[in-house]
């Protein structure tokens, strides 16, 4: 059966999201975007999207749909748990694993993982990302932090909005960066030619990437990426714009490349305030071996 809320609004109060979220203390802003995202919500008879500033006497109906079942197994993978309290765990993700189940990936995922190894997920997400508060590419390996509740996925995925937690990446480009910074400010969106990539657009999402040159190699640089928004393929995206797409990338690099399995590019470091205590907390991954081992032979070669 599906459950239906009624809010009446009493007096103007601004977006239609903030207002259920004052008024329906038992649900969360997140979740209540995601019903007016599923064009769960209408006011007066008519759907809204949750930039609608309500009115007094609006009358808002919410209709809930039943819960859906969680087709996913629980799969003993071998899982790096570099941290895990009762709010939050800190995955260190190999490359070449799927961050969560999708049409052409069902099983094997890291969610298949969370599910065997941490019994508590946040529910935020729809059924086929529970936890799962920010993702990595497959073949991109690295740490990635999860949510155990939702209150802790609500304060996580605030500090990622708001740009207050820090994620640091390792690469290995192709070319020789000259300086020793940089900035890229580009905006990122689906590619116009190609629908199963990224591209800088005119039209896209704001998108800053920040590097340092780590070190140098013939015809490579290893850099250090910080990202202050977290678009989709961004770093990868941004690399190939400035015209040093990442080694080893089979979307946006040269098909002559490093030998690997993919993208050499990795999640190093990740920091944030726990959404309980307030202590900030800061976490680093070694880099995999294929990826020391391609490092020395370059050192080695020069």
């Amino acid at each position: 059966m599906m459950e239906q809320i009624e809010v009446i609004i009493q007096q103007q109060t601004g977006r239609i999201d903030k207002a259920l979220t004052e008024a329906l203390t038992n649900y969360t802003r997140s979740q209540i975007q995601q019903w007016l995202k599923e064009q769960s919500v209408t006011v007066n008879g008519e759907l809204v999207k949750a930039n609608y500033k309500v009115k007094a006497k609006d009358k808002i109906i919410i209709t809930i749909p039943e819960p859906e079942t969680l087709d996913l197994l629980p799969e003993d993978i071998p899982l790096e748990i570099v941290y895990q309290d009762e709010d939050l765990a800190v995955i260190n993700k190999p490359q070449g694993m799927v961050v969560h189940p999708s049409a052409g990936h069902k099983d094997g995922t890291l969610v298949n993982a969370l599910l065997f190894h941490i019994k508590d997920l946040s529910t935020i997400n729809d059924v086929i990302r529970p936890g799962i508060v920010h993702r990595i590419d497959k073949d991109t390996s690295g740490l990635l932090m999860i949510a155990k509740n939702d209150h802790a996925h609500e304060a996580l995925a605030k500090q990622l909005k708001d740009k207050t937690s820090l994620r640091k990446y390792v690469a290995l480009v192709h070319g020789e960066i000259s300086h020793e910074k940089g900035t890229i400010e580009a905006p990122i969106g689906r590619s116009k030619v190609n629908r199963k990539k990224q591209a800088v657009i005119e039209d896209g999402k704001p998108a800053v990437t920040h590097f340092t040159v780590l070190e140098r190699f013939s015809g490579f640089t290893l850099v250090e990426l910080q990202l202050e928004t977290g678009r989709t393929h961004q770093i990868r995206v941004h690399m190939q714009y400035i015209g040093f797409p990442v080694a080893g990338d089979p979307l946006y690099g040269p098909k002559k490349t490093l030998p690997g399995n993919g993208q050499f590019l990795h999640a190093k470091l990740l920091g944030f305030t726990h959404p309980t205590t307030g202590e900030v907390m800061t976490f680093e991954a070694p880099l995999p071996e294929l990826f020391k081992k391609t490092l020395e032979t370059l050192r080695e070669s020069d």
